[in-house]
């Protein structure tokens, strides 16, 4: 996962200095704001946001390799993808992500054959920024109201017949089994 957006700012930005993160680790409570929530909803695609908050904490595996472990909890409104009524849901999420310098020996000191720590920006962890994308992973892709039920006749051939739908790429089957 990136940890920066381009040019533009992160909506929810908690930075973490590793300079002061000390032997212990360092953990923290974040909470998103209004402003900070309205604007995670328009770039995640929400109807609403209405509560984010996680706790949060960094610990370090070397000079230059952190452990970010979390866990989130949120309240959102998404749009039904059948209906477009409102689809309210409640997430709790723990998370974890390496943040710094891998290197050939990374495997041996976590123990196991984990994904390629993210950059860190600056010299800072954005905390904030990490809890937004762990939000997004946490969404429902397709969120449904329930007893929402597409309509009948969807996927239908046209005219309402009983006949399936003829896949756009049935016709690419049929041209590579065409004699040549």
């Amino acid at each position: 996962m990136p940890q920066s957006r381009g040019a533009q700012e992160p909506e929810f930005s908690r930075p973490v200095e590793v300079d002061r993160i000390g032997p212990d680790g360092v953990s923290l409570e974040i909470e998103a704001d209004p402003g900070e929530r309205e604007a995670l909803a328009r770039r995640f695609g929400l109807a609403s946001l209405d509560r984010l908050r996680a706790s949060v904490s960094v610990s370090p595996l070397s000079r230059k390799l952190f452990r970010v472990e979390g866990r989130l909890e949120g309240e959102v409104v998404q749009t039904c993808v059948v209906t477009l009524d409102p689809v309210p849901a409640r997430l709790t999420e723990t998370f974890s992500a390496l943040f710094g310098e891998g290197g050939p020996g990374l495997a041996a000191l976590l123990g196991t054959e984990e994904d390629t720590p993210e950059p860190i920006q600056g010299a800072a962890i954005d905390l904030g920024e990490t809890v937004a994308q762990h939000l997004s992973l946490a969404l429902d892709p397709y969120p449904r109201k329930p007893g929402a039920r597409l309509p009948k006749g969807y996927g239908e051939a046209a005219g309402g017949g009983s006949e399936p739908r003829q896949s756009p790429f049935a016709a690419l089957g049929a041209l590579k089994k065409r004699p040549r």
